[in-house]
Order: C-alpha cells, then structure tokens, then sequence
C-alpha cells in the first residue's frame, strides 16, 4: 500500500473513485489512519469501469429465486448479488468521506465492513467464472446509489445500510443458500452462508449505532422509524421468510424483533414479497 493512501479520506476516495474492478477491491492497510480533520466530502457517484458502468433499473432483469434451479439464472441472480457488494465497498468509502467527524470507533467498523464486503465480492466472482461469466458481463443497477439522499447523517446511514439492506440480507441470504443446496451446488450455498454469517455482524454494528446515535434512552424501534426515509424501512428490512434467530444474533431487543416479524415485506417496486 501506497504511503499516500494511509490515510481513511485517500484510500475511500481511492475505492469511490477507481476505474478498475482491481481499485476496488484494494484491501484497507493494517495501519488505516482513522482520523479526519477535513471537511465532509460527498462523492455523488463512483468511478467504475465501463463494464460496470450504472444502468437504468428498468433494463435490468434478474430473475427470481426460482432460477437458482437454472445455472444460467443462477449466474444472473450471482451476477446481481456481487453489484450489491460493489456498491457496499463503495458507499462505506463514501461514509468515511461523508462522515469525517464521526467516532473513531464507528469509522473503523465501516472499514471492517468495507473490508467484509470486498471478500464477498471477490466470493461472488469466483462463482461467477465457476458458471461461465465474470462480474462486468451483464448490466448493474445503481439501486444503492440512488439512495443517497437518504444517508444525511450517520444514523441515517446505518439505518439505510446496517438496518434496512443487510438486515433484509439475513433472509435473502439464507433462502438463497438453501435453494442452492437443494440443486446441488454446494459450493455457492457456502458463499452464501459464509455471507449470512458476516451480515449479522454486519447488522449488529448498525443496530449498536443505532443506540448510540439515537440515545440509549429512546426506543430502538422508534429512532429507526424516526431515521430512515421512504421508500426504505421495516418493509424493505426482511424478506417474506423472516429469519427471528438471525436478528437474535445480531442482538436486536425483542420488540424490535416482534415489530419486524409483524411488518409485510414489499419488492423495491412496492409490490408485496
């Protein structure tokens, strides 16, 4: 690692920023400096390759659960699922950029998480070229991009990321390993699995700033309600098979649990899951 890129702000700049799939998957140096006296910098969009390049949600299809049986489908679904990754790593660079100001404790839980996120990615692609493709040759949405009006604060940003997207991963996760154990891949259900077991870390650091942001002393359910911002919320936090243990683990209090479980969950396109 570069000398230059020591610092949080130079290397989450560097991952927003680089046009290579090679830049973004440059792990964080063991001696990070964490410590920010700049002002905010709020990157709007990222630097990508052109095989990677943001297209319009409408022109891309992926296809449902169901296609887990198909291994065309399945490279489409882990094609999908790998976009989710990069726009991660690159929305929890942003975070350091956007939130110099933050705790020490809480910038480097985004860099553990970032760090989390280029290993699934690199997971993902592995099981791509294992079924004939390579992350970059099909289209990929902005989905996590286009939600940056939502990340105001860092409370906004683990309720949008930690609370909403990767506390959905804990079902998504799940049924997606399930449905490819059941076709005989065993090799992606354990990507899968090894995912689902970092999401609920990955979750608990968004419900442990949730307390902490928010004040021990409010309600955690309700300072979640209070912080994210439709059309995101408990409706696009859980999947239509809800996994309770999961968000034990993940050291949610019982009410927050019982108030998801009790949630409809909706599609992205608001029609039910």
């Amino acid at each position: 690692m570069s000398a230059v890129l020591a610092s949080a702000r130079a290397y989450a700049r560097s991952i927003v920023l680089a046009d290579t799939l090679a830049g973004k998957l440059l792990p964080p140096p063991a001696a990070l400096e964490l410590a920010d006296a700049e002002p905010a910098l709020r990157l709007p969009a990222p630097g990508r390759p052109a095989s990677l390049a943001i297209a319009i949600s409408r022109d891309v299809k992926v296809p449902p659960i169901a296609g887990m049986r198909d291994p065309q489908q399945r490279a489409r679904i882990l094609h999908a699922l790998a976009n989710h990754e990069l726009q991660a790593i690159e929305l929890f660079a942003w975070a350091l950029l956007a939130f110099p100001d933050a705790p020490l404790p809480f910038r480097r839980g985004l860099v553990a998480i970032l760090a989390d996120e280029q290993r699934h990615l690199a997971l993902y692609r592995e099981r791509l070229v294992a079924h004939g493709l390579d992350f970059g040759d099909l289209a990929v949405t902005g989905h996590f991009w286009n939600k940056l009006d939502h990340l105001a604060t860092p409370l906004e940003f683990v309720c949008a990321m930690g609370l909403t997207f990767e506390n959905a991963n804990l079902d998504f996760a799940g049924d997606y390993a399930t449905a490819a154990r059941a076709c005989g891949d065993h090799e992606t259900a354990a990507v899968l699995e090894r995912v689902h077991a970092d999401e609920i870390a990955h979750v608990h650091f968004g419900y442990v700033w949730l307390r902490r942001l928010a004040g021990k002393d409010r309600e955690p359910w309700q300072a979640y309600l209070d912080n994210v911002r439709f059309p995101l919320g408990p409706r696009r936090a859980r999947g239509a098979r809800f996994d309770r243990d999961a968000r034990v683990r993940a050291g949610f209090d019982d009410a927050f649990i019982d108030a998801l479980a009790a949630i409809d969950p909706t599609r992205p396109s608001g029609q039910p899951r």
